[in-house]
């Protein structure tokens, strides 16, 4: 299955740059045993329209029949192994994509979010834009490691 991250904003060079490279880098080494495989980061303007000027974009961006998944802070929050179970869930109903989209500094717009098949939440903080990708590259990492069984992750 591969995974896609659909993005809001533009991650210009420096360290949250750096750890999401080196996240999703270790995802795609530890994943690719596990059937996961990294799909792409897709990163749209932010638009003076707003959320739905945005989820226009973001939508363009999603893989055709994939599933959706939405960070958002009215979404369920999850222990690192419930969202590496979900993971492999959308892997073993045999979906070939799963989107995570992480929208711009409105939110993601409520028709886009409704179309989602899982909204999830990082806590009920909010979090800056590029911390919530270098999170998500992260968890996505954390979850391949769970899978395959590897020491990473301590209970």
């Amino acid at each position: 299955m591969r995974v896609h991250l659909c993005v809001v904003g533009r991650l210009r060079t420096g360290p949250e740059r750096q750890l999401i490279d080196d996240y999703l880098d270790r995802f795609e080494k530890t994943g690719r045993g596990l059937g996961l495989t990294l799909g792409g980061v897709t990163e749209v303007e932010a638009r003076k329209g707003g959320m739905a000027a945005e989820a226009e974009l973001l939508e363009k961006a999603l893989p055709k029949g994939g599933k959706l998944v939405v960070l958002d802070e009215r979404g369920k929050e999850l222990t690192s192994p419930q969202f590496s179970q979900k993971l492999a869930d959308f892997r073993d109903q045999a979906a070939g994509d799963v989107a995570f989209v992480i929208g711009g500094a409105d939110g993601i717009d409520p028709r886009l979010r409704a179309q989602a098949d899982l909204a999830i939440s990082f806590g009920r903080m909010v979090w800056p834009h590029m911390l919530a990708r270098v999170m998500l590259a992260e968890q996505l990492y954390r979850a391949a490691s769970i899978l395959a069984g590897s020491p990473y992750h301590r209970v």
